[in-house]
């Protein structure tokens, strides 16, 4: 799985002025949860950058003060003018813990559907999910090449071992519609083979 490498400096502050300053020094406050003890730190903004602005999903390797941390994102806080990264928040990854992730779907396949005129519409890109970090992986992936034409594919469909998947069982993540011009041949399709008859 994909990783990135971040070196943080350990915060011994906390508070709104001593956050003020790290943001002016252009490094972003961070925490890691979930191990046995919260680790507040700061890094450069830029450090963040891989896993931030990315849908894949990735795991962190966090080094403070000479100790590593293996973690994933939990939380992010964006400033509402600039839409700069204010605080990001981390979860340490313990064996024989189960944690909460949001993975990316792939879909694989062609369609049924669409190879008989239909449109593929993708609904989610993501699945909530509880599992031990040892079952974390960068995508789940979803054959969609069975899906009919006004068919739907839903949470339920995706095979994901050794998960529990969070989301609702009937949310529709994929289904294919009937495109505007097949619905045209459709209609269209009746009378000529009334005047067929005549």
């Amino acid at each position: 799985m994909k990783s990135i490498t971040i070196e943080g400096q350990l915060r011994t502050e906390s508070g709104k002025k001593s956050t003020r300053q790290l943001r002016s020094q252009k490094l972003v406050p961070a925490v890691i949860y979930g191990g046995k003890t919260e680790i507040s730190f700061s890094a450069p903004a830029t450090s963040f950058k891989g896993i931030v602005y990315t849908p894949e999903f990735m795991l962190a390797d966090i080094t403070v003060n000479g100790n590593s941390y293996r973690c994933i994102l939990k939380d992010l806080q964006f400033n509402k003018v600039t839409d700069e990264l204010i605080h990001i928040d981390f979860l340490e990854l313990v064996e024989d813990k189960k944690v909460i992730a949001s993975l990316p779907l792939k879909y694989v396949g062609t369609p049924v559907g669409v190879k008989a005129g239909g449109k593929l519409v993708l609904k989610m890109k993501s699945i909530k999910i509880k599992t031990l970090p040892k079952y974390l992986k960068e995508v789940i992936e979803v054959d969609i090449s069975n899906l009919q034409l006004n068919e739907n594919i839903r949470v339920e469909n995706i095979v994901a071992e050794n998960m529990e998947v969070l989301n609702s069982p009937r949310i529709p993540i994929a289904s294919v519609t009937m495109t505007r011009q097949l619905k045209q041949e459709e209609a269209a399709a009746p009378k000529a083979g009334a005047k067929a008859k005549k």
